[in-house]
């Protein structure tokens, strides 16, 4: 299959607004041509496809791009995570480079949140904790201050804990070109 890419696709992905005359005098210079109308429709047909299958392409380079960078991102993730309990088997929280600083491993974390979870959303609303449904703002702050009994018994708090692992940190030195790390084999 031959692809040619004729003047008018070329000044179809060029165009841009505020230069539509030039474009316009060309389309009226073609439609006032001596070829057969239906070259000119082809040709104006041919051009606009063309430039439509340009951005068919790039949209699913973008999906796959989007699909490749969400994968790396898990596996630095996981290469961290592995990277970091590793080690901490070997007793190592920091270790030194000589292109960057250091390597720091850092401790894992642990996350807390409350959840109310509402028994009688009626009784709670009919207590003033209102606002479209229950004002879950004013209830937090109600039972942290110990404002209402009643209220206390027509919730259950739930603690959700999120525990991130822990992970390396790469500390690069400043100041220093250390994006590229060469490596070479010796060839005996």
């Amino acid at each position: 299959m031959k692809i040619k890419k004729y003047r008018l696709q070329t000044e179809m992905e060029n165009l841009k607004v505020g230069s539509e005359k030039w474009f316009k005098d060309y389309l009226k210079e073609l439609l006032e041509s001596d070829k057969p109308y239906y070259e000119k429709a082809d040709y104006i047909a041919y051009c606009v496809n063309q430039i439509q299958a340009k951005i068919d392409y790039v949209s699913s380079e973008i999906k796959h791009l989007q699909e490749v960078k969400k994968s790396l991102t898990s596996s630095k993730e996981l290469a961290m995570e592995v990277t970091a309990s590793v080690l901490a088997e070997y007793g190592i929280d920091k270790i030194e480079g000589v292109n960057i600083s250091s390597i720091t491993v850092t401790a894992s974390t642990t996350k807390s949140k409350d959840v109310i979870n509402y028994k009688d959303e009626n009784k709670i609303m009919g207590l003033g904790y209102v606002k479209f449904l229950v004002d879950e703002e004013a209830v937090e702050k109600a039972l942290k201050n110990n404002e209402s009994q009643e209220l206390k018994e027509l919730v259950d708090i739930v603690t959700i804990k999120e525990t991130s692992p822990s992970k390396i940190k790469i500390n690069n030195k400043r100041n220093q070109s250390n994006n590229e790390v060469k490596i070479e084999k010796q060839v005996a």
